[in-house]
């Protein structure tokens, strides 16, 4: 995802004030003859991975609400696709979703010659959950202890230090050559099976730092096992406690990203609508905020349009990283 300008970060006041029509409470949706059984909803990615953990964080609290099990099936492989095409063939039966995100949605179909589904085109927008801050950590074992001196470590290794990543064309492989772009080295780039994959090898010392999204992280960094130097989203946010924002050191730097629930084109308005009424409820709950804050990520919820101009304006921000980045379709 490329970086954000503050026009970009929905401001989550507005947001909720833009759905708060849209809130019910537990009983008025279990009036409603939608669902009827259980939800399927697929995350395009692993389990442990940031879409993985805040979609299963946030269904958990909607199936409350709807009445029905949310069950996440994980579809992971091709950087998200194969989990996206399989929802996007699914059928239009309200009855199953998926967990978006701009990795899988807005970058994949143009590094992807495989991939021939359009995020704006062939699915509803449901509600975004989340935005998402992605963190610069490290192994601890690294003789760092801010992105400054992550930053000189790697020139003194003259481009032999390791950036591991969940893929080539994944969020955190464009974050990581924006930042060295934008930080002046280089580092040679480990691409993984996954946000999971990735952030383990910098655990295990195979690779040395990642920037990742933040829910990927978290749980080792509070764990001790990963050392946390900073994060992606502008300056005056503080999306992680008293933790620098990365602009701090490299002045302009912002790389952040979203996650939200999608539709197979053509699924009923009604259900729609009962979904992001679910969504926006659940994002109100004090255990989900907990969750999210745990986890580095933004609550952020909108209705189906809101999210779409902001598809749209992030598919067009990847497009100028990739074409930044010289990345060709694969």
């Amino acid at each position: 995802m490329p970086a954000r300008h503050a026009s970009l970060v929905l401001d989550r006041r507005a947001a909720l004030a833009a759905t708060g029509s849209l809130l019910l409470a537990p009983a008025a949706f279990a009036q409603s003859r939608y669902p009827e059984r259980p939800i399927r909803v697929v995350v395009p990615n692993g389990p442990g991975s940031s879409v993985d953990t805040i979609g299963r964080v946030t269904c958990t609290e909607m199936s409350r609400l709807l009445g029905q099990p949310m069950v996440i099936d994980n579809r992971t492989g091709a950087a998200g696709a194969i989990g996206v095409e399989a929802v996007r063939t699914a059928g239009a039966d309200a009855y199953t979703l998926l967990v978006g995100s701009s990795s899988a949605i807005s970058v994949a179909p143009m590094l992807q010659k495989a991939v021939t589904y359009d995020g704006l085109r062939d699915f509803e927008m449901v509600s975004l959950m989340a935005l998402l801050p992605n963190v610069l950590v490290c192994n601890p074992q690294l003789p760092v202890q801010n992105t400054q001196q992550l930053i000189e470590w790697c020139r003194s290794k003259g481009g032999n230090a390791h950036m591991a990543s969940a893929g080539i064309g994944s969020a955190s492989h464009l974050a990581g050559l924006a930042f060295q772009s934008a930080a002046g080295f280089k580092a040679l780039h480990v691409p993984y099976k996954g946000g999971a994959q990735g952030v383990a090898s910098v655990v295990s010392g195979e690779t040395d730092w990642v920037l990742t999204p933040a829910p990927a992280a978290m749980s080792l960094v509070q764990g001790g096992r990963l050392r946390l130097l900073g994060h992606s989203m502008p300056g005056n946010t503080q999306p992680i406690g008293h933790t620098p924002a990365l602009d701090a050191t490299v002045p302009g730097f912002e790389f952040s990203g979203w996650i939200g629930l999608m539709a197979p084109k053509g699924t009923p308005a009604a259900a729609i609508d009962a979904i992001a009424r679910a969504t926006t409820a659940a994002l109100q709950r004090p255990e989900v905020h907990k969750a999210y804050d745990t986890n580095g990520a933004v609550p952020q919820a909108t209705g189906p349009e809101a999210f779409r101009t902001y598809l749209r304006r992030d598919i067009e921000q990847n497009r100028k990283a990739v074409l930044a980045a010289g990345l060709q379709p694969e």
